[in-house]
């Protein structure tokens, strides 16, 4: 457990996950409309874009050819407006663009009715002091690469004010921008950021290479993609959104695409909800997870970052999280490779994962969200983890999960993360009303540091097949929980220190034991065996233990098993449906402090003297440390 540490600024008021509609005409409306139980069902895509954002084609006869070239760019038309190297179109059509600017800019200044859509055909436009394009009035602007062209936009390091509109990235727009084509595009901005829509930003097509100063790509009421491929160094964020004049906006839809995103801040961002059907996305934030150092127990970040503190201020922090939402993150799809200095999935609201390929190295938390966590389906690979999957509640359903974590691999805790990065020390976290963790299905693997298992309130395994190889030091258990603990059902072995060691409650109704064991090195396999020689679960954890709990369907009342581990075994009689007892500092310490760890009387050895009053952790154990002795091996 530990401390949350500020790292960006929260972005506040996000959780309203309603939407906006802009009709124009039959064939071009744009939808961001949500369903009322979005962490259930996600949203309300089925609008996200229109057949006029998809369609890359052009009716090259009855457009308007633009042929830029230093202070003798030609065109035909009165609706374009020629001074030196400054094209600006002021109406309705579609106009075809070729040709070089090494300072210069294309504005469209129209009618706020109007759609415009601008054909990049071989343009390569650099302005110094300004954006290559600027979209200062307009209905919608569409810009297109041409089949095959290749084509260039930069901003040369500075932003001159031209008018009352703060222009800050090569492409800016005042209105609603969409990107598409069959051609590529390549975009540098030396200040500020790569596109920015004060609207809504919609790339349905194309191939863009992206290197900005601040954000990538940037939409102030919402950033949606419907394909296309995408490489983007960010000074900031790689792809943000962000409304703070009405918080029902600012949201991020990912429908598919690929994605190759290296920011210094985080990779994606939603100052709303955010969800992704379907991509590829790879994504290093923060320098990852290994620009984050522990020194003197201190977490600090590598070389050229910032270090940590509890007095950062907005200025001089930055969040570095691979994929993050201020409100419902929902990831229903898509193959992840993400690696980040803070988390890589983080939620200030819920997380939902229903299926999808992931890999994530964080130098935070694997998953993160302030409230639910919810995972019911696809293969998620926390490889390298702090606190590996966190929540207010977690509740696996489905799906393949391994966490590796330095510290606890589930993490039941409430509060709020506010982007924030944390290291060890203590945990803000008491018991908290609606903190639980609940394991119906799936296959769940914890390789744990700290706690494998922790609930700040119940645990309960009613399904799938959980491995837990918990800590090696006796400050942590492989199981810890503040309220019950209860198993009903699934295979669940947990093997690791014995010092803290904490086995399920009286309330299960499936047969659980905990015993102590001989110290065993890791690869040692667990078995368990019945009465007649059948084997019933095994597993071999990975890492040194000296404590099992074992859980499955076969265990029941009255029956005999022998459990192997390593070359040893242990012959156990179910007395009761729960066989050995712990309650170490992470458990209730109202139910005393001694542990049987092991079982009913006479089979194990306890862990020191039960104190009077039910309290403590009773006396220390004899000389040399010993845990009390081990039951009789044969």
């Amino acid at each position: 457990m530990k401390r949350k540490v500020a790292l960006a600024f929260l972005l506040t008021g996000a959780l309203v996950l309603s939407g906006c509609s802009k009709t124009n005409n039959s064939n071009e409306t744009s939808s961001g409309s949500t369903s009322t139980d979005s962490s259930a069902q996600g949203i309300d895509v089925s609008n996200m874009f229109s057949d006029r954002d998809k369609e890359i084609g052009y009716d090259e006869e009855n457009s308007t050819v633009i042929k830029l070239s230093d202070d003798s760019t030609t065109c035909d038309s009165d609706a374009v407006q020629i001074s030196g190297n400054t094209v600006t179109i002021i109406d309705e059509g579609t106009y075809i663009l070729s040709g070089t600017l090494t300072d210069g800019m294309v504005i469209v200044d129209a009618e706020d009715t109007d759609k415009v859509q601008l054909v990049l055909n071989g343009v390569d436009i650099t302005s110094a002091e300004s954006a290559a394009i600027y979209v200062r009035e307009a209905d919608k602007v569409f810009i297109t690469t041409a089949s095959d062209s290749k084509n260039t936009l930069t901003n040369g390091g500075t932003y001159t004010a031209i008018d009352d509109n703060n222009i800050d990235a090569a492409i800016f727009s005042k209105s609603d921008l969409t990107l598409n084509g069959a051609g590529s595009l390549t975009i540098t901005a030396k200040a500020g950021h790569g596109v920015v829509s004060k609207d809504d930003l919609v790339l349905t097509s194309g191939t863009y290479q992206i290197d900005a100063a601040s954000h990538g790509l940037s939409g102030k009421d919402s950033v949606r993609i419907a394909s296309g491929s995408y490489t983007i160094v960010s000074g900031k964020d790689g792809i943000h959104a962000e409304n703070a004049d009405d918080t029902s906006l600012g949201f991020v839809y990912l429908a598919d695409g690929t994605f190759d995103i290296t920011s210094d801040g985080d990779g994606i961002s939603a100052g709303n909800w955010l969800q992704a059907d379907g991509g590829v996305y790879t994504v290093k934030a923060g320098g990852g997870s290994e620009n984050v150092q522990k020194s003197d127990g201190e977490w600090q970040f590598g070389p050229g970052q910032k270090t940590e503190s509890t007095d950062t201020t907005e200025e001089d922090t930055v969040s570095m999280k691979a994929i993050k939402a201020a409100g419902e993150l929902i990831l229903k799809g898509g193959k992840y490779s993400l690696d980040s200095a803070d988390d890589t999935i983080h939620s200030n609201a819920n997380v939902t994962i229903s299926d999808g390929e992931f890999t994530l190295a964080s130098g935070d938390d694997g998953i993160h969200a302030d409230s639910a966590t919810t995972i019911s389906g696809g293969t998620v690979d926390i490889t390298e983890s702090y606190e590996g999957i966190e929540g207010l509640s977690i509740d696996i359903t489905g799906g393949d999960t391994t966490v590796t974590a330095s510290d606890d691999g589930l993490n039941a805790a409430g509060g709020n993360d506010s982007s924030g990065f944390e290291g060890p020390g203590g945990d803000q976290f008491a018991a908290e009303d609606g903190a639980y963790i609940q394991i119906s299905g799936g296959t769940l693997k914890v390789n744990a540091s700290g706690d494998g298992i922790d609930s700040n309130g119940d645990i309960t395994i009613s399904g799938g097949e959980t491995y837990v190889s918990g800590p090696t030091n006796d400050g942590n258990s492989a199981l810890d929980y503040n309220g019950t603990g209860t198993v009903t059902g699934g295979i669940f072995i947990a093997a690791g220190s014995s010092g803290m060691a904490e086995n399920f409650g009286d309330s299960s109704t499936q047969g659980v034991m905990m015993v102590t064991v001989n110290s065993q090195a890791a690869g040692s396999a667990v078995s368990l065996s019945d009465s007649s020689g059948n084997e019933l679960v095994s597993w071999t954890p990975e890492k040194e233990y000296n404590s099992v709990i074992i859980s499955c369907p076969e265990i029941t009342t009255g029956q005999e098993y022998t459990l192997t581990t390593g070359s040893d075994t242990t012959q156990i009689t179910m007395d009761s449906i729960v066989y050995g007892s712990g309650s170490g500092m992470g458990g209730n310490p109202g139910n005393g402090g001694a542990q049987d760890n092991g079982g009913g009387p006479g089979n194990n050895g306890d862990m020191g003297q039960k104190p009077d009053d039910g309290n403590g952790m009773g006396n220390a154990p004899g000389d040399g440390g010993n845990m009390g002795t081990p039951p009789e091996k044969s």
